[in-house]
């Protein structure tokens, strides 16, 4: 592969050593991912795998405050309002890179400091080796722009301890290296003032390196992460969040003393009713799914149905657009969000994104 070829100002392919680098370049949008990069990152995967000389390839982000903020939703926004029907090629083209990654037969290293939300957690947590650092704050918030949690993240976050992804999942809470690390979205903690380290280091492995040979790279800089929030809170956590009605979950929520309990009841009062139902519904069918693939279909199915609607565009419009973090949900309320309600969101009217894997 020429790699001028896929090479845009948006996103870089560089070499150290051995080691392919692919370097998310918008930062002044937080390296928020678009067409263009996730487009230019499938051929450049593919290259690696078949150059001989590549040991492993690393996934960071340009500047100092995040790998990936996530998609960039005000174009996804801005092409559902024209009602332009290229708007879900953009997730035709990364759901793919997001299965590609968790399946990637080089040590797959991804630098996950700052800033890793929605899209960032699809090209970082499917990877085999995932690095967070004290300046982490990852998240999946989906549900507070009228949005799900995509990318597979409802395959990971119904795999994480307990009940622990569904918290993360409905409330789309900031978590901290701990937290990612307890959760199952990352591997290791490494100060961010030693990632440059850590990459001249993978790039001095001889071509042919195994998981094993880049995991005792790694192992070598990773320090504890201290203690995990979620791991404090867990036996609150699985009480409140193993229902299968939202409802259920905030009844409980009530019903709990303390801080944890009254901070998460008032999230969650703030999101979109009817992202929580899609939300839940989404993690537990995730739980009971036997593979990525299958949660990347479902999650696409219902992005698809969610751009119809008026949530999506109303959560867009407070958060990014008019910035006025006051969203007017429709319906208002999760008594008026009917189960039958959400059925239409789950109905598959649209090409499969892996085709060649039967379900």
């Amino acid at each position: 592969m020429n790699d001028s070829a896929v090479r845009t100002d948006e996103i870089l392919f560089d070499r150290i050593g051995s080691a392919a680098v692919i370097r998310l370049n918008r930062p002044k949008a937080l390296n928020s991912l678009n067409l263009a990069m996730v487009h230019a990152m499938k051929p450049a995967l593919e290259h690696y795998v078949e150059d001989p000389a590549i040991s492993c390839v690393i996934l960071a982000g340009e500047g100092e405050r995040g790998l990936c903020a996530g998609g960039d939703i005000r174009a996804i926004h801005d092409l559902g309002k024209a009602n332009d029907p290229e708007v879900t090629r953009f997730w035709r083209e990364e759901f793919p890179v997001n299965y590609t990654i968790s399946r990637y037969p080089k040590p797959y290293v991804a630098l996950m400091d700052g800033i890793v939300m929605g899209g960032g957690v699809g090209v970082a947590s499917h990877g085999k080796h995932r690095i967070v650092t004290e300046r982490t704050r990852l998240a999946m918030p989906e549900t507070g722009i009228g949005y799900v949690p995509d990318v597979g993240a409802t395959w990971l976050l119904s795999r994480a301890p307990g009940e622990a992804g569904t918290w993360m999942g409905l409330t789309g809470e900031i978590v901290g290296a701990a937290d990612a690390i307890f959760a199952g979205f990352a591997d290791y903690h490494v100060p961010s003032d030693k990632l440059g380290d850590v990459v001249d280091a993978l790039g001095r492995l001889e071509a042919g390196a195994s998981d094993e040979d880049v995991a005792a790279v790694i192992d070598g800089f990773a320090t504890p992460a201290g203690e995990s929030s979620l791991a404090a809170h867990q036996a609150v956590i699985d009480r409140v969040f193993g229902s299968d009605r939202v409802e259920e979950i905030i009844a409980a929520l009530e019903r709990e003393d303390g801080d944890f309990a009254a901070a998460t009841r008032e999230t969650i009062a703030k999101r979109s009713p009817t992202s929580l139902k899609l939300a839940l519904r989404l993690l537990r069918l995730g739980a009971g799914s036997g593979s990525l693939i299958e949660c990347l279909e479902r999650e696409f199915t219902v992005a698809s149905e969610l751009l119809r609607q008026h949530d999506f565009y109303e959560g867009v419009r407070a958060a990014i657009i008019d910035k006025d973090r006051n969203p007017k949900w429709q319906p208002a309320i999760l008594a008026d969000v009917r189960e039958a309600d959400l059925d239409r969101y789950f109905a598959v009217g649209h090409q499969p994104l892996f085709p060649e894997h039967r379900l």
